[in-house]
């Protein structure tokens, strides 16, 4: 049975053609019942979200970092309710492929429940996982109901889910085809053994999360039918179809108001898994004309031998999170508000690597795409008068993702992720105001930090500090958002395994728009060896409460280690402090433009920093009163733009001295060729 292809998968994203059936029912529905039609659909999601969110294990579940969602019967997706937007427009290849594939055998029946996480047939990476129910009512087919969720443990190399050192998919742990694990609405025993003798580090986790995402399912699926009870199933399936109908007209409408044109942009990774290397992680070329969007990612670095590569469709679930955050955010989240969007994938790129290429940490790399996308469609819809208020820097696109395996105080086998430093990240700066602080996950707008106490009671951990991370975010005449710090200190056992993904440690991710700053760059910090515990039980009062002050005057006594944010598993004892970062928002416009009394409100909110307030935004005030002294702010800033002249140079001076910079070839090994970054060759995978 064939793996989909890449023409497949593309294929599939777009809505299928209506069945005569389909047409006549929709044509049936009247307004009024239908808006009110569409308003149960969103109840309907939305109490299975909850059901959902307080049914998961995993803090990604605990957090809301997950979907739900209503398809037709031929799979196109309808409505959703979305903690992350990830998930929206992929899930219908998987299950478009059950329907061309297995409909015969092992056959689609009533009470059946299917279950996948392969991005090979239509995933992201195989810790994100969905369940998915067909809803028959009398015989025929009406509607799917799915949900997905994260969950931090594979059964890999390495605890979490995500390894950093795989080198091919053989290292990834579980990776499951679309199957059948249940049948009259029971998730059958021999699958859930065999989920148990996998080689899972914490099976109860694993099949509490996947008993959650079955029961929410099911749940979609009872009020579905229910509404069909009280309605008719003509009138269920013409609902669905019209609202793909509204959608689709709806997106035609938006893209077609965009300004034609071809917009670029670059975005830079700094590592790959481990090791510090410079890739260009997408180069995207954002093509509108007419009434349709290409994406075009040819100039993207070629695929490399770790985990850092994105299958194709897992690219497009992340510039959903974009669309339907911004462009799209009036409109339903429906499969077929991208069918006036195409996009192309050259083979062996990072974004479209080989079919045994490992991809568990493929987000780190799709995440650029969005950045990307946020870029190309500033610079698109800067001169639209109905969309340049929505224009946007990226949101803090890097976290320390630290996950913690091992046995908890419960004597409980866990693996799980620290998801504070997730859901906690700025937004970027915005057209008329500054970003969100603390906004959420780059990946999950929607997403809550999880509650410190739950956390300590379930896991080793001691939460020393939650705070703004200060001076995170992006400076401009609208900043983004800030980010976040909390720490992280090992607590009720002897030992704990952590280690870390991610990336942003050198080069940050998100990128600024029109002369504002990016946000800072995320470190990898840990203490051990330290005497927190001992300071504690004395009570000490001299122990700050002020990352910045822990930081810089090393107020936590120990063995300090300063690192790229991508760390090895490694063992840490009773005592151990790990800290744990959110992004800020990358920067909107000059910072010399920003408001002075807008910089002493943050210097109030600990958001930035006195010297960020007088040597970026150039403001004199009073520091005890925080009272601007205008006039000699007005000297500082013009000083400083006469300063900026002096320091200028024409375009083509800066691109003679510019085109014969190359970094270090160590630095270039998965790049490709400089400066093209063309493919070297094929990639070796043990």
């Amino acid at each position: 049975m064939p793996i989909p292809t890449l023409a497949e998968k593309l294929a599939w994203l777009k809505p299928a053609p209506a069945t005569e059936f389909e047409s006549r029912c929709a044509a049936q529905v009247k307004a009024g019942d239908y808006e009110i039609g569409v308003q149960v659909t969103n109840d309907i999601l939305d109490e299975a979200m909850e059901i959902f969110v307080r049914s998961s294990r995993s803090y990604f579940g605990v957090s809301g970092d997950s979907m739900v969602a209503i398809f037709t019967a031929n799979g196109d997706l309808i409505n959703a309710s979305c903690g992350t937007y990830l998930h929206a427009i992929i899930q219908p290849i998987v299950i478009k492929f059950i329907l061309k594939y297995y409909e015969k055998n092992p056959g689609i029946r009533e009470g059946d429940i299917w279950y996948t996480n392969d991005a090979l047939y239509g995933g992201i990476h195989n810790p994100d996982q969905v369940a998915l129910m067909p809803v028959f009512h009398k015989g025929r087919l009406i509607a799917w109901s799915t949900a997905a969720l994260h969950t931090t443990e594979t059964g890999a190399i390495e605890p979490g889910g995500m390894p950093v050192s795989a080198k091919s998919r053989f290292e990834e742990g579980l990776n499951l085809p679309p199957m059948k694990i249940g049948e009259n609405y029971e998730i059958r025993n021999d699958f859930l053994e065999f989920y148990s003798v996998y080689g899972l580090r914490a099976p109860a986790m694993f099949i509490s999360d996947l008993r959650a995402r079955c029961t929410t399912a099911d749940r979609v699926r009872v009020r579905i039918l229910e509404l069909i009870e009280k309605r008719g199933a003509e009138f269920v399936v013409g609902l669905l179809h019209k609202m793909s109908e509204t959608a689709e007209a709806g997106a035609r409408k938006k893209i077609k108001s965009l300004p034609d044109g071809k917009f670029r942009a670059v975005v830079f990774n700094d590592a790959i898994g481990y090791t510090p290397a410079l890739v260009r992680a997408c180069f995207l070329t954002l093509t509108k004309q007419g009434g349709r969007l290409v994406f075009d990612f040819e100039g993207t670095s070629p695929e490399n031998p770790s985990s850092y590569n994105v299958h194709s469709q897992a690219v497009v679930g992340h510039i959903a999170n974009f669309m339907y955050e911004y462009i799209f955010h009036d409109l339903p989240i429906c499969s077929s508000t991208f069918a006036p969007i195409d996009f192309v994938f050259p083979e062996g790129i990072i974004l479209n690597p080989d079919r045994m290429a490992a991809t568990s940490c493929c987000v780190y790399i799709g995440m650029q795409a969005r950045c990307a996308t946020h870029n190309g469609f500033a610079k698109m819809t800067f001169s639209s008068a109905e969309l340049s208020r929505q224009v946007t820097a990226a949101p803090g696109s890097q976290h320390t993702a630290q996950i913690c395996a091992g046995h908890s105080q419960w004597n409980l086998a866990f693996a799980d992720v620290l998801s504070y430093s997730l859901n906690t990240q700025g937004q970027g700066g915005r057209t008329a105001s500054d970003g969100m602080d603390s906004y959420g996950f780059a990946w999950c707008a929607f997403g809550r930090a999880p509650d410190s106490e739950q956390v300590e009671s379930e896991l080793p951990v001691t939460v020393t500090l939650a705070q703004h991370w200060k001076d995170s975010s992006g400076h401009g005449l609208h900043r983004g958002g800030s980010g976040a710090t909390q720490h992280w200190m090992v607590h009720k056992v002897p030992h704990m395994v952590s280690m870390c993904m991610g990336n942003g440690s050198k080069v940050p991710l998100g990128q600024p728009l029109f002369g504002g700053y990016a946000s800072a760059p995320i470190p990898g910090i840990s203490v051990r060896n330290t005497d927190l515990l001992q300071q504690m039980a004395r009570g000490e009062k001299s122990l700050s409460m002020d990352h910045r002050e822990i930081v810089e005057e090393s107020t936590i006594h120990g063995d300090w280690n300063f690192e790229l944010i991508a760390r090895t598993p490694k063992v840490y004892a009773e005592g151990d402090v790990l800290f744990g970062f959110s992004g800020g928002g990358p920067g909107y416009g000059d910072p010399l433009e920003r408001d002075p009394a807008s910089v002493m409100e943050d210097l109030r909110k600990n958001i930035i920093s006195d010297w960020t307030a007088e040597n970026i935004y150039r403001v004199a005030y009073d520091r005890e009163r925080l009272k601007v002294d205008a006039p000699k702010t007005k000297v500082l800033r013009d000083q400083e733009r006469r300063a900026r002249l002096a320091r200028g140079k024409s375009f083509d001076e800066f691109h003679r001295e510019w085109s014969t910079l190359r970094p270090p070839q160590d630095i270039l090994q998965f790049y490709g060729s400089w400066p093209d970054a063309k493919s070297l060759g094929p990639v070796f995978r043990p």
